[in-house]
Parts: C-alpha cells; sequence; structure tokens
C-alpha cells in the first residue's frame, strides 16, 4: 500500500448500491473509500462486505472503555479494512488494548489511526468543552499519546501536518480530511487546505467527500484531484 500522495474518496451514504456506484467510478483514481459510520449504522458489515475487492478505510472513531474497544476491535478484523480509526482522547490503556486486539489479525490487521481534533473545530469549539490552548496544541498532544500507545498514525487537520512532521518525522502515516480544491465550498469543515498545499506540508493520504460525490462528475473530478497531487 503506497503511503505517499494517496486519495481516499469519502462515501457518506445510507445506500449500499450508491458506495458501490460511487466507487466503480472513481476507482482508477482513489486508493482507498472511506465508510463511516452514517454507512455502518445503516448496513453493518454485511454492507461493507457488499464492497468486496475495494479497499477500505472504516472510519468507525472508536471511543469507549479498553474492554468495549478491544471487542469492537475484533469485530470488525473479519472485513479486513485497510485502515480503521479510535478517537485518541480515549486515551492510552483504551487504545494499547485496541492494538493488542489487533495483532490477533496478524499480517492482515488494518492500520491503526489516532483521531485528534476533528476538523470541524476550532480554538472558541475546543474552549467551549474545557480544552484550553487552541486545535494545535491539542492535535499535539493526543498525537504523541496515540503514537506511544501503538497507533500507526493520526488522523488530523491539513493545518496541522506540518507541524506534526517538525515533531514527529516521517514514520507516523497522516490522514488528513478537511482538504477541498481550490474555488470549492468548505461546507462544515473548519480547517482546510487545497489537495497540493496538504501533500507540500507532508500528508500521506488526503481524504475528500463532498467534492467528489457530489460533483456532476464524481469520476473526473477524483482523476483531478489525483493529478492535482501525483497520485
Amino acid at each position: 500500500m503506497s503511503r505517499r500522495c494517496g486519495l481516499i474518496a469519502a462515501l457518506d451514504t445510507t445506500y449500499v448500491g450508491q458506495a458501490l456506484g460511487w466507487s466503480r467510478a472513481i476507482g482508477g483514481s482513489c486508493g482507498m473509500v472511506k465508510l463511516g459510520l452514517e454507512f455502518f449504522l445503516a448496513n453493518g458489515a454485511e454492507g461493507v462486505r457488499a464492497l468486496a475487492g475495494v479497499p477500505v478505510f472504516l472510519d468507525l472513531k472508536l471511543h469507549d472503555i479498553p474492554n468495549t474497544v478491544a471487542g469492537a476491535m475484533r469485530a470488525v478484523l473479519p472485513l479486513r479494512p485497510r485502515m480503521l480509526t479510535l478517537h485518541a482522547s480515549g486515551g492510552t490503556a483504551m487504545l494499547s488494548a485496541a492494538r493488542s486486539a489487533a495483532e490477533e489479525a496478524g499480517a492482515d490487521r488494518p492500520l491503526l489511526l489516532g483521531v485528534t481534533v476533528l476538523t470541524s473545530l476550532d480554538a472558541a469549539a475546543l474552549d467551549g468543552i474545557g480544552v484550553a490552548g487552541g486545535p494545535r496544541e491539542q492535535v499535539l498532544r493526543l498525537a504523541r499519546l496515540a503514537l506511544a500507545a501503538g497507533m500507526d498514525g493520526l488522523v488530523c487537520s491539513p493545518l496541522e501536518v506540518a507541524m506534526l512532521r517538525e515533531d514527529l518525522g516521517d514514520d507516523p502515516v497522516l490522514v488528513v480530511p478537511g482538504i477541498r480544491p481550490a474555488g470549492t465550498a468548505a461546507d462544515d469543515q473548519a480547517r482546510t487546505m487545497t489537495p497540493a498545499e496538504a501533500v507540500a506540508a507532508g500528508a500521506d493520504w488526503l481524504v475528500v467527500g463532498r467534492p467528489i460525490t457530489r460533483a456532476a462528475d464524481p469520476a473526473r473530478a477524483a482523476a483531478a484531484i489525483a493529478a492535482e497531487i501525483g497520485a
């Protein structure tokens, strides 16, 4: 699995048929598709299995007590996702339990990604939930914790990529949502960057949803982003 300059299409839908249609249209440009809570809660494991043969990033953002998260990890391993997310704010014990459970899959285990600060949150939103210091400070704190607990990489805003590379080096896999091609709307993302800017900062995988799936021609939109980043 190539790490650098990969494109992941976020298939935010409750319909298996729609997800399949998108994945077939954009397959030549995207290294993976992302299935999140919306899709998983509507269709469960069978929905993921319906995309057999498509590399899947399962974005469930697991966050619970360690024993429950370890059990959830074991439950999704048979689906063989390429990557899986957990909230780094769940703490060291939770993340370590997830890593131990994932190891049971051996070489087929997914890459585990710690979610730092959601891209919809800015400094004011963090302050509202009692987190002082702003997004950058919180991202770095949680990033260090996640990697120390056994995560393979991180999910972060594009605005924190360069900072994380400087502090953590090249080893962590950085998966970056909040990507908006020039001229497109930011929607509900508070901390965004263009594809080329994110790659230049050190991102490995770019997650793009609505600019692809809501485009008049999703295949063309995905191909344009892939060309921009050299994927």
